[in-house]
């Protein structure tokens, strides 16, 4: 009796609560999760609203005929921005192992400074030991000292990067400035911020924006609503933003990069001509603008911006790189191989160099020297060996001299290193349809089509296999 009424009792619960008898039965720890976590994010996101599903943008962005896209989908920009580039911690425990600050727990002795106050040990510097040693300061005390406070905490954050105490610093410092200050809720909405508690580090943005209109302070809270895959937040903040500072270009610039990574290109060109207005010496907006007008079949047009940096003194391997690519594409053959030879000249490292002879492998397959660009993809290889680009072309360089084998070697490299790549899943495909295997080619155009649906042969190829497996 008891049992059916614990059964009828959670019926009658389940139907008042518009809960199914079937859905109760849910792990209790994800739902915990679940409602516990501030920072979670929606596992599935509507169309153009989130950056880890780029290709759901509605602005039609560029295909990977067209343009090349990165691992995310993305298709690549015209300028390396710092913070897609540096590595942030994941987790908690990540971000507050942070590097030791001091060299021993023990007092300092007569041997490095005995006749300094004991209030001011902490600030001794001795040659062998770090400048400042946290471990012995008495952060209560300096934070009464709004002046020095602030000075201490750039030096904590910045140059120890040891954000636990800068937050102890920052958390006793506004609070003897009865929460009044806004550059501190700033300043610990930034040490939120790397520790990964986003939620809380957007309540302290947002206060101190109440306080203080500052742009700075829009920026921060932009990275965070990026950070949580909020980029349609973002956008609206940054255009509250220009609101109130009108034409000011960090604002356009963030709306910009945010459009490119959401595949919208067109928006993000015009944004970045917009910053262009206001700062005509903006080396990321013309940079961008460039690229975009090269991927756009205007080659020449791109050629005007990149020699604009030039002539404002921008002087790197990148740029000789892309001189050179848009040189030979707008037919100005006399420009070509010293611009490549100027890249060579200037690359600091392997990767540099591989791209430049990467690109100069292209120049000497659209002259038509094919043991050229066979030598330059090798070298491509010998610079860095995991260019998956260099092994799909090299297997194409195969195929022509009929070395299946050795193609279909390199297809599977390159496929392995570059699985968002469509190109050699292809390759494989219309290979293998050649030697007769076609379940590896079904397989591989399978392959491609995920990775590029618009690609019209994958269908066509495709669409002859079926119809090759329904005779069978």
């Amino acid at each position: 009796f008891t049992l059916i009424q614990a059964a009828w009792n959670l019926k009658t619960r389940a139907l008042t609560e518009m809960v199914y008898v079937d859905e109760i039965d849910m792990d209790q720890e994800g739902i915990a999760e679940m409602i516990l976590d501030e920072n979670a994010i929606a596992q599935v996101a509507r169309p153009g609203t989130s950056l880890k599903l780029p290709g759901t943008s509605q602005g039609g962005g560029p295909s990977p005929a067209v343009r090349p896209v990165t691992q995310s989908g993305r298709p690549i920009t015209g300028f390396v921005r710092p913070s897609t580039q540096s590595g942030r911690p994941s987790t908690m425990e990540q971000a507050i192992r942070t590097p030791r600050t001091a060299l021993t727990a023990r007092p300092i002795t007569s041997a490095s400074g005995g006749y300094g106050r004991l209030g001011t040990a902490s600030m001794i510097t001795n040659p062998d030991g770090p400048f400042i040693n946290l471990s012995r300061l008495n952060l209560t005390k300096y934070a009464q000292k709004p002046k020095l406070a602030k000075a201490l905490f750039e030096y904590i954050f910045h140059h120890e990067n040891d954000v636990k105490n800068a937050l102890d610093l920052a958390a006793l410092a506004t609070e003897h400035a009865q929460f009044k200050d806004w550059w501190w809720k700033v300043q610990i909405g930034k040490c939120y911020y790397r520790l990964g508690l986003y939620r809380e580090a957007e309540k302290q943005f947002k206060s101190a924006l109440k306080q203080q209109d500052m742009v700075d302070t829009i920026l921060y809270l932009a990275k965070v609503y990026l950070r949580l895959d909020q980029p349609v937040t973002a956008l609206n903040l940054f255009k509250q933003g220009l609101d109130r500072f009108p034409g000011e270009v960090t604002l356009i610039c963030g709306i910009a990069r945010i459009y490119e990574e959401m595949n919208n290109i067109s928006s993000a060109a015009e944004y970045y001509k917009d910053v262009l207005k206001q700062d005509n010496t903006h080396v990321e907006a013309i940079a961008c603008i460039g690229s975009n007008h090269f991927y756009s079949d205007q080659p020449e047009i791109a050629l005007r911006f990149y020699r604009r940096l030039l002539q404002m003194g921008v002087y790197n391997c990148q740029l000789f790189n892309n001189l050179g690519l848009c040189c030979f594409y707008a037919q100005q053959y006399d420009m070509t191989l010293s611009s490549f030879e100027r890249a060579l000249f200037l690359a600091e490292n392997e990767e540099e160099t591989a791209d430049v002879w990467y690109n100069l492998g292209h120049v000497a397959v659209g002259i038509g020297d094919l043991n050229l660009a066979y030598q330059c993809f090798k070298l491509t290889l010998v610079n860095n060996n995991d260019y998956a680009e260099a092994y799909n072309n090299l297997a194409v360089l195969e195929m022509r001299k009929g070395h299946t084998e050795q193609a279909r070697a390199l297809l599977q490299t390159a496929s392995s290193l570059a699985p968002h790549m469509y190109e050699p899943h292809f390759n494989v495909a219309i290979l293998s349809e050649k030697v007769g295997d076609l379940q590896r080619s079904y397989t591989a155009a399978q392959k491609s089509e995920e990775a590029f649906p618009g690609h019209v042969d994958t269908q066509q190829l495709i669409k002859q296999l079926k119809e090759h497996f329904a005779m069978l």
